[in-house]
């Protein structure tokens, strides 16, 4: 099928009965599109690395999830390295 590429679909100039707004009732939008660049469709990797890292640094942190998260992250690791009977001491100096 690669040889006569993509099929597209057929578009009709359909409008509904009782259908009283703006724009296309047909048209499928992200919930976030209007606020985040991340959304959207990207061609690669990087920009979709790029774009997310972007949209991070650009919305301040207002409720302090971040932190949150990180500290639930560092007590999950602890609680497994004792599970496991990891030897903490060598995070401790001997004094």
């Amino acid at each position: 099928m690669g040889i006569f590429g993509k099929r597209t679909n057929k578009k009709f100039n359909y409008v509904p009965r009782h259908y009283k707004g703006e724009g296309n009732p047909f048209e499928i939008k992200h919930k976030f599109d209007d606020f985040r660049v991340t959304a959207g469709s990207n061609s690669g990797l990087k920009t979709k690395i790029n774009n997310a890292l972007d949209d991070y640094n650009s919305v301040p942190d207002e409720t302090g999830a971040n932190r949150r998260v990180l500290i639930i992250i560092a007590v999950l690791i602890l609680l497994f390295l004792i599970f496991i009977e990891f030897d903490l001491s060598i995070f401790f100096a001997d004094r």
